[in-house]
C-alpha cells in the first residue's frame, strides 16, 4: 500500500539529502534512513486507524464521567451513544493484524489527551458528525461512511494533525499523511465490502518492496552518466546549467535512473510521474524544465540503443 508514487517521491527526498550530506553519511546508511521513511510510513497508517479508536473511547470516558457528575442532567444520565458504538470501530478493535501491530509498536493517542480533545471538538463541530448523529438508521454503511467522510474532508488536511504529526516524526509529513489518508479511507471501504483482509500490507508485492531500494542505489551509482545526460541537453537548449536548481536536477537524476534501470516501467510513466513531482516539490517553471530535458533525453537513450522499451 506504499505505492510507487509515494517510493518516487521519498527516494528523490533521499537523494537530495544525501547529495547535501555525502560527505559524511554513506551510502549505506543513506539506503537504511529510506528503509526506515517507507517502515514509518506504514505506521503512521496503521497509527492513524488507531486514530479512530481513541478518539472514540474518549467521548464514551467524556459520556461515562457525565453520568456520575455531582448534578447530572437527564441528557447526561441518557447521552446519544451512536458514535460511541459505531460497529467500525469494533472491527478495528477486533482486527488481530492491526491490533498486533499497534502493540508491537506501542502506538496510542491517549498519551496526549489534550490534542486527542482538540481532534474529538473538530468532530463534534462538523456537519459530518452532527447529520450522522441526528440520523437515526444505524447500520455497518452509515458507520463506515462517517470515518471516510471524516478523514476525506476534514482530518487529511487538518493543520493540527499535520503539526502533531511532524512533531512526532522526522518522517510524516503532508506527503505523508495525504497517502496514508487516503489508504486509510481504503482500509475503511474494504471493511465496508466485507474484505476478509482488510488492512492492507506495507508493499503489494515483493517487488514494490525493493523498489525504493534499488532506485536510490541506482540514482547514486549512475549520478555521473545521468548528470553528463542532464547537462547535455541544458547546454542544447542554452541554458545556465549553474542555476538549475538541485531539487530539480534530483528529479532529472531520479527519472533517469529509473529510465536506465527497469525495463518494466514505460517511459511514459516515468516521464509523467517526475513531472508531477516536479510540479509539487519545484517551481512553477520546474516541470516544463523537467518535461524538455527528459523528453529529449528519452527520445536520444531510444535512438543511440541504451534503452529498448517503449
Amino acid at each position: 500500500m506504499i505505492n510507487r508514487v509515494l517510493i518516487r517521491i521519498k527516494v528523490v527526498q533521499m537523494f537530495y539529502n544525501y547529495l547535501l550530506t555525502r560527505n559524511v553519511k554513506s551510502l549505506d546508511m543513506a539506503r537504511k534512513e529510506l528503509q526506515q521513511s517507507f517502515d514509518k510510513s506504514y505506521e503512521l497508517y496503521n497509527y492513524l486507524l488507531k486514530l479512530i479508536i481513541d478518539v472514540t473511547d474518549l467521548q464514551a470516558l467524556y459520556l461515562d464521567e457525565a453520568k456520575h457528575k455531582f448534578l447530572p442532567s437527564q441528557e447526561d444520565l441518557n447521552p446519544n451513544t451512536k458514535f460511541i458504538d459505531n460497529e467500525l470501530v469494533e472491527l478495528l478493535r477486533n482486527n488481530e493484524q492491526m491490533q498486533s501491530f499497534i502493540s508491537r509498536h506501542k502506538l496510542t493517542w491517549r498519551d496526549n489527551e489534550i490534542f486527542l480533545k482538540l481532534i474529538l471538538n473538530k468532530i463534534q463541530d462538523s456537519i459530518i458528525y452532527q447529520e450522522y448523529m441526528e440520523n437515526a438508521e444505524s447500520n455497518l454503511d452509515n458507520d463506515c461512511n462517517l470515518w471516510r467522510q471524516l478523514f476525506k474532508r476534514l482530518l487529511i488536511d487538518d493543520d493540527d494533525l499535520l503539526e502533531e504529526l511532524e512533531n512526532q516524526s522526522v518522517y510524516w509529513s503532508c506527503d505523508d499523511l495525504e497517502f496514508m489518508g487516503q489508504f486509510v479511507i481504503k482500509t475503511i471501504r474494504r471493511i465496508n465490502d466485507g474484505d476478509e483482509f482488510p488492512i492492507m500490507p506495507q508493499f503489494k508485492d515483493e517487488e514494490d518492496s525493493k523498489y525504493g531500494d534499488l532506485l536510490f542505489t541506482a540514482a547514486v551509482e549512475q549520478e555521473e552518466l545521468n548528470s553528463a545526460t542532464i547537462n547535455h541537453f541544458i547546454d542544447a537548449r542554452h541554458w545556465d546549467s549553474e542555476r538549475i536548481a538541485l531539487i530539480d536536477r534530483v528529479i532529472l537524476l531520479v527519472a533517469l535512473a529509473e529510465v536506465r534501470n527497469f525495463e518494466s516501467i514505460p517511459t511514459t510513466v516515468t516521464l509523467n510521474e517526475y513531472i508531477e513531482i516536479a510540479k509539487t516539490f519545484s517551481t512553477p517553471s520546474s516541470s516544463a524544465f523537467v518535461n524538455g530535458v527528459l523528453h529529449s533525453a528519452i527520445r536520444d537513450m531510444k535512438n543511440n540503443g541504451a534503452i529498448s522499451k517503449q
